[in-house]
Formats: C-alpha cells, sequence, structure tokens
C-alpha cells in the first residue's frame, strides 16, 4: 500500500548514507583485525614479554609519498602523532623501558628545509610526552651538543619535568649515532680516570666491557631485549650497537604512520616463540 511504501522510504532513510562497496570491505576488515587483535592479546597474556623494547621508527617519508603528499614533513608529523599510542601500548604490555630512534646522527646532514620541520616534531613530541597527565620519564639519549639549543633545551626540559614519574622510561634516541655512543663512552671512561690519576698501563690491565657500558648514553638501564625496525629495511642504521649484542630483531613492511597495535602484538608474539639463548 502507499502508506506502507512511504514507511519503508522513511526507515531507509533514517539508516543514514548508504555505505559503498570500498566502505563496507573497510569495516569487515576492521571487524575482522579487531577479533584477531583480541585473541593476540589473550594468547600474550602468559607469554615471556622483553622489558626493554626499542624502535627504529622509519618508513615516515615513503608513507606520505605513497599517499601523494609533495611535503615529507606530514609523514613526520603523523608517525609523532603515532608515538603516545606506542607508548600505551606498550604499557599495557608490561614494558618498562622503551627507546625511540627519532633522529640518527647522518639524519642530521639533511637539507635544512627537511631538518628544521623535523626538529620542530621532535621537539613536539617530548613537550606533548611530557604534558601533565602523562606517566612516562623521558630521557635524551644521544649527541645532543650537535643539535641546536632550542632543541636541546626542550629535551632536558622533558628530562626535568618527568624525572619523578612513575612510568616507564622513555629515551629519546636524537642525534644518535652507536659508533659515536661508543667513542663517547670510552673518551668518558678514559677522562674519569685521568682524573683518578689511573696509569694507561692500569687502565689497560683493568679495562673490561662493563667499564665501557657504565658509560654509554643508557648506563643504568637493562639492554633492549626486542628491536622493531618498520618500513621492510632490515639492517639496525647504528641503533644501540653496543647494547643489541644479545636483542630479538623483528622487521616489518609497515610505514610507521600505519603501524598498529596488532602489528605490535605480532611482534611480542615474534619474540615470545623465540628461544634467547644468550650466546650459549
Amino acid at each position: 500500500m502507499p502508506g506502507e511504501n512511504l514507511r519503508a522510504r522513511a526507515a531507509s532513510l533514517a539508516v543514514g548514507p548508504r555505505v559503498t562497496p570500498v566502505g563496507a570491505r573497510r569495516v569487515v576488515r576492521d571487524a575482522v583485525v579487531q577479533v584477531y587483535e583480541k585473541r593476540l592479546a589473550r594468547a600474550l597474556e602468559t607469554a615471556d614479554k622483553p622489558c626493554h623494547v626499542g624502535v627504529i621508527i622509519d618508513g615516515n617519508r615513503r608513507w606520505a609519498r605513497s599517499i601523494g603528499l609533495e611535503d615529507v614533513s606530514e609523514g613526520h608529523r603523523r608517525g609523532a602523532d603515532k608515538i603516545a599510542d606506542f607508548l600505551t601500548w606498550c604499557d599495557e604490555a608490561g614494558v618498562d623501558v622503551v627507546t625511540l630512534f627519532l633522529l640518527s646522527t647522518d639524519n642530521l646532514t639533511r637539507p635544512e628545509p627537511e631538518l628544521v620541520p623535523l626538529l620542530r616534531i621532535i621537539e613536539g613530541v617530548a613537550e606533548d610526552l611530557s604534558r601533565p597527565g602523562r606517566r612516562w620519564h623521558l630521557r635524551a639519549v644521544g649527541a645532543l651538543e650537535l643539535l641546536p639549543s632550542e632543541t636541546v633545551a626542550v629535551l632536558k626540559r622533558a628530562e626535568e619535568d618527568t624525572h619523578d614519574r612513575p612510568g616507564a622510561t622513555v629515551n629519546l634516541a636524537v642525534g644518535y649515532g652507536g659508533r659515536r655512543e661508543i667513542a663517547d663512552a670510552v673518551r668518558s671512561l678514559l677522562a674519569e680516570h685521568a682524573v683518578r690519576g689511573t696509569s694507561l698501563d692500569e687502565l689497560v690491565e683493568s679495562l673490561d666491557v662493563e667499564h665501557i657500558a657504565e658509560h654509554l648514553y643508557t648506563r643504568g638501564q637493562p639492554d633492549p631485549d626486542l628491536i622493531i625496525r618498520t618500513s621492510g629495511e632490515q639492517r639496525l642504521s647504528g641503533f644501540l650497537l653496543w647494547q643489541t649484542a644479545h636483542a630479538e630483531f623483528y622487521f616489518t613492511d609497515v610505514y610507521w604512520p600505519d603501524f598498529r597495535r596488532v602489528d605490535f602484538l605480532r611482534a611480542l608474539r615474534d619474540y615470545a616463540a623465540r628461544h634467547r639463548r644468550f650466546g650459549s
């Protein structure tokens, strides 16, 4: 009847805009991922978890180009937005220390039109992670003397504002290079013994690997158990060269801005399935 047809039409309009085939597939895909993610999380409840996770944040520029953006800084911004989410996932997994590779010493040679906005974004990350209400204890690790004074000031202020917070320690590796860290550690060790009056012969006789470890940027922290690198690259790029002697590595093709909790849980699953031998 005419009245019934009108009521049916009105009901169909009340439902909202028609879902396109692409939108419908996305809804189904997201629902499947959510179910899979929950299953992964349950399976990991009793699994071995890493105490210290290092992350080589990679693929921001390629992500920007892949969606047609000419300004790669937009990729860095999207990557920066992902960091607080990632740290929350680490909190949920019981991770005590996280080291984020944000800027290498090699990156400092990038053209100024790209480097300056990137430094501003990193400063924004430090300010965001240190704002009131956050639980993380931030530390800047790297050759800070190579950075602009304004960037160093922001990083140092973030350290001071968070030094007594109860959450995980988060190392912000900025202006970081693994070889330079080792050289700085040896330089610091030699300077310390020079003050003590230790002779070169005495130092040669007593020098041990732990003495160098005590002068690394991450001194006092456990070595990383798991290193994650995004974007499909399978190399360390100088990240924590000394500390990763016994670390497990997980490489994923996902660009950092697209990295999801389910991707993190997959990394934890992969870590839990490995038998760590520590050289034995």
